[in-house]
C-alpha cells in the first residue's frame, strides 16, 4: 500500500471522477482496473479509458448500483444506463456497519468477527436527484418566418449532402422538397455537434407529413441523429417474461439474448427463431414458476411431464428448445446439472409431400395481376427460387441477350414465359422509377429511393390465403422435376443446386409417389407374389 501524505490536497480521479485524497492521478481501484484491462472507447460515455466488455469502471459501478436488490447479471443494466452517479474515493470498500472485514483485514479464517449491537436505521431526510443528460427540444413550435436560419453552417452542409444523396438514390422532386423542409426545421438553430434524438424529430415530421426515413438518412451522414427508440425485442422480451419467477426470468433472458446476439461459440439467430423458441417453452416456464424459484430446481421428471402430453412435430420442437435452454444454463454455470442431458430428441419422421392440385395452382395464377407479382410467381414456380433469393436478385443477374438468369449464384436458362414476364416488369420499372439507383431487380415505392431489397411481407402478400404459396410452388417445381425425369438425386442437385440430403429426400418422395401411382393403375399387382416362383 502506497503512503499518502496527510498534507496532500484532495483531487479528482482521472478514471472514475471520484473525489478524495488519491495516491496519484488515479484512485487505487482505477489503477488496478487499468492494470487488468486494456484501453478502449466506452460504449456508454464514449471515453477512451480501460474497459471491460466494452464499458469503463464508472459505468460498471453505476450498473451495479441500479441492479442492487434485483439481479446479479449486469449486462441489461449496462445497456439501459442513462446517467452516472459520482462518489467519494474509497466509499465502495467501506464495510457495512457491524459486518465482517473482507480480504486481508479479516484476519485468520478461524477468527470470528465481533458482532456489533443492532441500531435502528436512520430516517431518510433527503433524496439524491438524477440530473438529466440534456434538455429535450420541441420542434413543434417552429415557425419558418421567425425561426428559419438558412445561413446556418450545419444546415448548409446538410442540404448539400441531401442534394447529392437524392441524385444518387433517384429521389423524386416531392421527396427532395420534403427532406429540405425537414432539414430547415431541425437544423436552423442547430449549434456544434449536438445530436438530435429520434423521439424529438419524429412528432414534427409526422405532423407535417415529411419523410422521416430520408431525413434520418441525411442526418446519419452527418452523425447528428441519435436513435433512442426502444427496440421491439426489448418490449417483447419484458412482456413475455414478466410472469416468470425472478430467478427463472434472469436465466431465460440471458439465454434469449445469447440466441439473438450470438456468443463465443454460438451463432446469432433471427428474431423469428427467438420468438418461436420462447413460445414453445413459455407454458412450461409458467408452470415451473408456480413451484420453483430457479431452473436448478427443475428435475428430469418435470421435463418428461411436459413432453409426454405432446405429440409429433410439437413434441420434437419443444424438447429441442428445452435441451437448448438447459444446455446454455449448464454451460454458463447457472445450474449444477442438466436434467435434459440424456433425453433423446430422435429423428423427426418425414411426411410424404403431395403435389398441388391444379385448382390451387390456378388460384395462385389468377391472384396475381401486377407485373411484379407475375415475375415473383414465375421465379418460384419455374426456377424454384427461394423468397430470399428472389429478394436479393440484382439487375446484373439478368442477361437478356444470352437468355440467362443467375439465381443464388447459379446461372439458369431463361424460358419463354419467364423472359416475357421479365420484359414486362423491366418496362414497368423503367417507366415508374426512371431515376432510381437501386441495383436490385425487384423494387417498390419504398426501396426505389434506397439501395436495399424489398421486404419479405411485400413479396408474399399477393399469395396470402392461397394454398399455393411461394414455398409450396418452389417445392412443387422440384417435385415435378423428380417425377418427370426420374427420382435421381444427382440430377436434382445439379439443376436446382440442392444439398445432397435434400436431393435424396426429394428423390425418395418422388419414388414413393410413383409407386403409389403404379399401384392405383394396376390394383392386381398388389396381390402378386414377389420373388422367383418355383414349380
Amino acid at each position: 500500500m502506497s503512503y499518502i501524505s496527510p498534507k496532500k490536497p484532495a483531487a479528482t480521479c482521472v478514471g472514475c471522477f471520484a473525489w478524495g485524497v488519491l495516491p496519484g492521478r488515479y484512485c487505487r481501484a482505477c489503477y488496478t482496473y487499468g492494470q487488468l484491462h486494456d484501453k478502449g472507447e466506452c460504449a456508454f460515455c464514449g471515453r477512451f479509458v480501460p474497459v471491460k466488455r466494452g464499458y469503463c469502471r464508472l459505468c460498471w459501478l453505476q450498473a451495479s448500483l441500479n441492479a442492487k436488490g434485483h439481479v446479479t447479471v449486469l449486462e441489461p443494466f449496462l445497456r439501459a444506463l442513462t446517467h452516472q452517479q459520482l462518489f467519494f474515493a474509497g466509499m465502495h470498500r467501506i464495510r457495512q456497519r457491524g459486518g465482517p472485514l473482507l480480504g486481508r483485514a479479516g484476519g485468520r479464517k478461524g477468527r470470528k468477527p465481533a458482532v456489533a449491537p443492532e441500531q435502528p436505521p436512520l430516517p431518510s431526510r433527503w433524496t439524491q436527484l438524477q440530473l438529466p443528460i440534456a434538455t429535450r427540444r420541441d420542434y413543434l413550435r417552429f415557425n419558418r418566418r421567425e425561426h428559419a436560419d438558412l445561413a446556418n453552417p450545419v444546415l448548409l452542409k446538410a442540404r448539400r449532402i441531401a442534394g447529392d444523396l437524392g441524385e444518387r438514390r433517384g429521389w423524386t422532386r416531392w421527396v427532395a422538397n420534403d427532406v429540405d423542409r425537414a432539414l430547415v426545421i431541425l437544423l436552423s438553430s442547430h449549434a456544434g455537434h449536438d445530436r438530435i434524438r429520434y423521439s424529438e424529430l419524429f412528432p414534427v415530421l409526422r405532423r407535417y407529413g415529411l419523410s422521416v426515413e430520408r431525413t434520418v438518412e441525411v442526418l446519419g451522414e452527418l452523425d447528428l441523429v441519435e436513435d433512442d427508440r426502444i427496440p421491439t425485442f426489448e418490449s417483447w422480451l419484458a412482456r413475455n417474461l414478466a410472469a416468470l419467477a425472478p430467478g427463472i426470468r434472469a436465466d431465460v433472458e440471458h439465454w434469449l439474448r445469447t440466441l439473438r446476439d450470438g456468443g463465443p461459440r454460438s451463432r446469432s439467430r433471427s428474431a423469428a427463431t427467438v420468438w418461436a423458441y420462447l413460445q414453445a417453452v413459455r407454458p412450461s416456464l409458467l408452470t415451473w414458476s408456480d413451484r420453483y424459484d430457479h431452473l436448478r430446481e427443475v428435475t428430469r421428471d418435470d421435463i418428461l411431464a411436459v413432453i409426454d402430453d405432446l405429440h409429433g412435430a410439437q413434441r420434437h420442437h419443444t424438447l429441442s428448445v428445452i435441451r437448448s435452454l438447459f444446455r446454455h444454463c449448464k454451460k454458463n454455470r447457472m445450474i449444477f446439472r442438466d436434467p435434459a442431458a440424456r433425453l433423446r430428441v430422435g429423428e423427426q419422421p418425414r411426411k410424404l409431400i403431395m403435389p398441388l392440385a391444379d385448382a390451387d395452382i390456378d388460384g395462385a395464377v389468377s391472384a396475381v395481376s401486377k407485373p411484379l407479382d407475375r415475375l415473383i410467381l414465375a421465379l418460384a414456380a419455374i426456377h424454384a427460387a427461394r423468397p430470399k433469393a428472389i429478394r436479393e436478385l440484382q439487375l446484373d443477374d439478368v442477361d437478356l441477350g444470352n437468355r440467362r438468369l443467375t439465381v443464388a449464384g447459379r446461372s439458369r436458362p431463361l424460358d419463354d414465359l419467364t423472359h416475357q414476364v421479365l420484359l414486362a416488369w423491366l418496362t414497368h420499372r423503367r417507366a415508374r422509377w426512371p431515376n432510381t439507383a437501386n441495383p436490385h431487380l425487384l423494387i417498390n415505392q419504398q426501396t426505389a429511393m434506397e439501395t436495399g431489397p424489398i421486404g419479405k411481407v411485400h413479396l408474399t402478400e399477393p399469395f396470402r390465403g392461397q394454398a399455393a404459396t411461394l414455398e409450396r410452388l418452389r417445392v412443387q417445381r422440384q417435385l415435378d422435376e423428380a417425377l418427370a425425369v426420374g427420382p435421381d438425386p444427382l440430377h436434382l442437385a445439379a439443376v436446382f443446386g440442392l444439398d445432397p440430403k435434400t436431393a435424396i429426400r426429394y428423390a425418395e418422395n418422388a419414388r414413393a409417389l410413383l409407386v403409389a401411382q403404379a399401384e392405383e393403375q394396376d390394383p392386381a399387382s398388389r396381390d402378386e407374389p414377389k420373388g422367383p416362383q418355383t414349380t
